[in-house]
Order: structure tokens, then sequence, then C-alpha cells
């Protein structure tokens, strides 16, 4: 767990000595019971050979041009209206163009996010806010929060945010029969595989995600956060509300989205 939440052991192991409750008996097992040791011992085999090779080591050309061409994404973007205005075909290829700005953002904030691009945690924590704040709208003490739990106890019901799918859908092999014994039945979920395409993409992140990100930072005082996020909307709005209008330029945010 320190190598996958910490880039600096030696630092996080001054607070943990505090929380030492007692040693581990010479025959107790040093991981949980139902894990495999021998697959333990391969991971950090796997984990040395990968640090030998240098795998780890972030290429500072490769995250500035990245950023750099998410930055050109959205200039393109904004040429685009400007000169060929709002038609249907140049706002089908401004709205893929936005949408692959995004998604590529969504991947960057999700490295500086982790702390695995530079060696000082506040230069990653700066440009992570930065990165999913100014462009994109959210919140990186949200994203943290979340993200954590998610490694922490991957895709593990109740404990793995990523897989709350909030009653709309049941997944993998114990919550089916968990509802079935309980006999909980929010939706058809023998139709679940049908109805996914009509509540899932235009539902979670143009919806769900921004109700929750915008309350989670107002509920927890993220006020650095909301700023960040001000920023993105504001400039966003300055940038479409003169070639769309006001609903026009929610619409294209919605679709992108």
């Amino acid at each position: 767990n320190l190598t996958a939440f910490h880039i600096n052991p030696t630092l996080v192991q001054k607070f943990l000595k505090p929380l030492l409750i007692g040693e581990l008996a010479p025959g107790e097992p040093s991981q949980d019971r139902d894990k495999n040791p021998q697959l333990v011992e391969d991971f950090r085999t796997l984990r040395k050979t990968a640090e030998d090779m240098n795998l780890f080591r972030a290429s500072p050309l490769f995250f500035s041009l990245y950023l750099a061409h998410i930055i050109a994404l959205e200039a393109l973007a904004w040429l685009m209206v400007s000169y060929f205005g709002t038609g249907w075909i140049t706002t089908l290829l401004l709205a893929f163009i936005l949408a692959t700005s995004q998604a590529q953002a969504g991947w960057l904030q999700h490295d500086f996010g982790h702390l695995s691009v530079f060696k000082k945690s506040s230069w990653n924590h700066l440009v992570h806010k930065f990165v999913i704040g100014h462009l994109k709208g959210a919140s990186a003490n949200w994203w943290n929060h979340r993200h954590f739990q998610h490694h922490a106890k991957p895709n593990i019901f109740k404990k793995d945010p990523d897989v709350n799918m909030l009653h709309v859908f049941v997944l993998g092999d114990t919550q089916p029969v968990e509802y079935g014994k309980k006999k909980l039945k929010y939706l058809p979920y023998n139709h679940q595989h049908e109805y996914f395409f009509f509540i899932f993409p235009p539902l979670l992140i143009p919806v769900y995600f921004q109700i929750q990100i915008i309350s989670t930072m107002i509920k927890r005082r993220f006020w650095a956060d909301l700023a960040w996020a001000f920023s993105y909307y504001m400039r966003y709005f300055i940038t479409y509300i003169p070639f769309y209008g006001v609903l026009g330029s929610l619409s294209l945010l919605t679709f992108v989205r």
C-alpha cells in the first residue's frame, strides 16, 4: 500500500509509527489469509524488475507534450467554430475534438493524482488541480477520495465506489445472488444489457458525477477545488455562449460529456 499511494515511503513511516499496535507472531501470515504467497512474491519480483528498467520514471517531455496537445485541441475547437460557424458538421467535429480533449485530460489528471509525474508531491497536487479543475471542471479532492478507495479494494462491492451501481445494475457473481435472496428488484435487471446504453452514458458523467462533485465541494468546503472548477465553467461559457447561446452551450457540454 505504501508504494501504491505514496512516493516517499520513508516520510510515511514517520506517521505510521504512532499507529503501530503490535508485531505479528512469527507463525502468523504476513498478508491476508486468502492471498496466495507465491502470487505476492511474483508481483514483488515484477515490481523490482520494472524499477530496475526505470519504467516508473516519468518523462518530462512526454507529459509536457501530453498537456500541450490537450490545450491545442481546446484551441482548435474554438478556432473551428470561429472560422466555420455553428453548422451541424462543424458542431459535430467540435464535439468530437472536445470529447477527445476531455478524455485525454481525464487520463492526464489520473497520473498527477497518483503523484507519479514529479518527485515532489506538492508539484503533482498543483498540476492535478489545474488539469482536473480548470480543464475538466471537477474536484481533485473528490477524485482522490474515490480513487484511493478503488485502489485499496478494487472491484469489491460496498468498498470500491467505482462499482457502486446505485441499484441500477447488478454485476459480478455475488451481487445478483444477494439481490435475488433479498428480493431486491429496483429495475428489471434481466434487461440491464438493453437499458444500459439509455441510462449509463447519458446520466453517469453528465448528471450524476456533476451533482456529486459540486455537492461534495460545497459540503466538505473544498473551496480551492471549487475555484478551479469555476474557472473551467467561466472559460467554457465565455468561449461558446457567443456562438451557441446559453442553452446551446449547455446542450453541447452535456453532449460532449
